[in-house]
């Protein structure tokens, strides 16, 4: 596993893709071309959910690669190798998780052993806990929301496992802007 991005930079890189949604829409698009299987897989995977969830899903997909592509280093393809090992990962913890109730998102959170394990709980985040400031926001049911953070699990999983982070990078050297303007 590639080291753990700070939940600091992963908040603040995952912001500015809501805060510029017109600028953000070409970068998920060439995003995830390049990932053509996982969102395939996504794809697939997402549609017992429904239209609206599922492009939910899939605008969290574009936004979990970006994080990943603003920090540097290489990203190659997710193929289905990483796919399958990433699944039986990702299968091997649900039961410890699962059902989607209330604790659900704490359950899951209370799960260390997942890669980029801040990516993922600023997924839970967006999913359970984000105040809903917008009235346009989709509402998910527990089922749903449950069903998303399961897939992007699965697909930051097999993301790290083609992640090369740049060479001397240091996650804890972040600094989030709003954080040394205060100072």
């Amino acid at each position: 596993m590639n080291p753990a991005i700070t939940r600091a930079q992963v908040h603040f890189l995952a912001e500015q893709c809501s805060e510029a949604p017109d600028d953000f829409q070409p970068i998920a698009t060439r995003l995830l071309k390049k990932q053509r299987r996982l969102s395939r897989f996504f794809e697939q995977n997402a549609a017992p959910l429904g239209l609206v969830p599922g492009q939910v899903a899939l605008y969290m997909l574009s936004v979990c690669l970006r994080v990943v592509d603003q920090i540097g280093g290489r990203m190659y393809k997710v193929n289905s190798n990483h796919i399958e090992a990433a699944t039986a990962r990702v299968n091997d913890a649900l039961g410890g998780i699962f059902p989607a109730d209330d604790g659900f998102s704490e359950r899951a959170k209370a799960h260390t052993d997942r890669a980029q394990l801040h990516l993922l709980d600023e997924v839970l985040w967006a999913l359970y806990d984000r105040p809903d400031e917008n009235a346009e926001q989709a509402h998910l049911e527990d089922h749903q929301k449950a069903l998303i953070y399961v897939l992007l699990w699965t697909a930051v999983e097999a993301i790290d496992m083609v992640w090369q982070a740049p060479e001397g990078w240091d996650p804890e050297s972040f600094e989030a802007p709003e954080a040394a303007e205060a100072e």
